[in-house]
């Protein structure tokens, strides 16, 4: 069962699941998959192959599956992946991908998409991610799961945000953000660790504070960062070694350092 406002647009091509609402002015293309029990407030346009998972509700003016604002797109076939339970607010854009970054633009389940905010072609975004109101994320960026981007933040392309971490509002972020970081100001510098996130999300006292002293190796620890992080990866901490691993993997950014 669904319910389509009479004023909806749908191609006869899309496929819809049950208990679907569509509301008035929607616009649904011919290759549009909606999972069980997606709604649809007015004026929602879906376009090119993008599938939007089971329980999802998208708000008024949110643009999905349009084609990249990339110069270089020629009109071939990508798509675009939205996971379960996700809340996309108001005038949200998500754009296809590129067959140069992959094809494919993802983004997880259980995430929270404010008003006005984009997520560019090929960016992968993880789980319980929350993009707060015009923030922007650029084309082929990797969004780790549980990281918070404040309002009119900016993540420049090819920059990895590691989970956990959380991006003040107004920053640009230029470089990659280690996992539980916390970066702040302008030109987005990492000032510390996400605790207000770790302490919500119950992290054991044990790991927080392994964390810390981490954070202070890579701080003020001898040598070259990589080798300050390099020395991370025999931690007794699992949380610890996942940051050791994000550093140590391929990047095509540098990373902010501690401050």
């Amino acid at each position: 069962m669904m319910g389509v406002h009479p004023t909806a647009l749908v191609d006869p091509g899309a496929r819809i699941g049950d208990g679907v609402e569509i509301g008035p002015f929607c616009v649904i293309g011919p290759d549009v998959v909606l999972g069980d029990g997606v709604t649809l407030k007015s004026h929602v346009v879906v376009q090119g192959d993008t599938e939007i998972g089971a329980g999802t509700v998208v708000f008024s003016f949110a643009v999905l599956g349009e084609i990249p604002q990339d110069l270089k797109y020629a009109g071939e076939r990508t798509c675009l992946r939205i996971g379960p339970r996700n809340r996309i607010r108001e005038h949200v854009t998500m754009n296809l991908g590129t067959t140069g970054g992959g094809g494919v633009t993802r983004v997880g389940e259980d995430s929270l998409f404010m008003a006005g905010c984009h997520v560019a072609h090929d960016a992968q975004v993880g789980d319980r991610v929350v993009v707060a109101n015009s923030a922007a994320i650029a084309g082929h960026c990797v969004i780790g799961d549980d990281v918070i981007i404040g309002g009119l933040a900016g993540i420049h392309q090819w920059v990895r945000v590691g989970q956990g971490a959380i991006v003040g509002a107004l920053a640009m972020v230029t470089h990659d953000v280690i996992p539980f970081g916390l970066v702040q100001g302008p030109r987005g510098e990492l000032d510390g660790l996400n605790l207000v996130g770790l302490k919500r999300r119950g992290t054991p006292r044990e790991e927080i504070a392994a964390l810390r002293a981490a954070y202070a190796t890579l701080r003020d620890g001898e040598g070259p960062f990589q080798d300050r992080a390099r020395a991370l990866g025999d931690s007794e901490s699992s949380m610890v070694r996942d940051v050791a691993e994000f550093v140590m993997s391929a990047s095509d950014r540098q990373f902010l350092t501690p401050r």
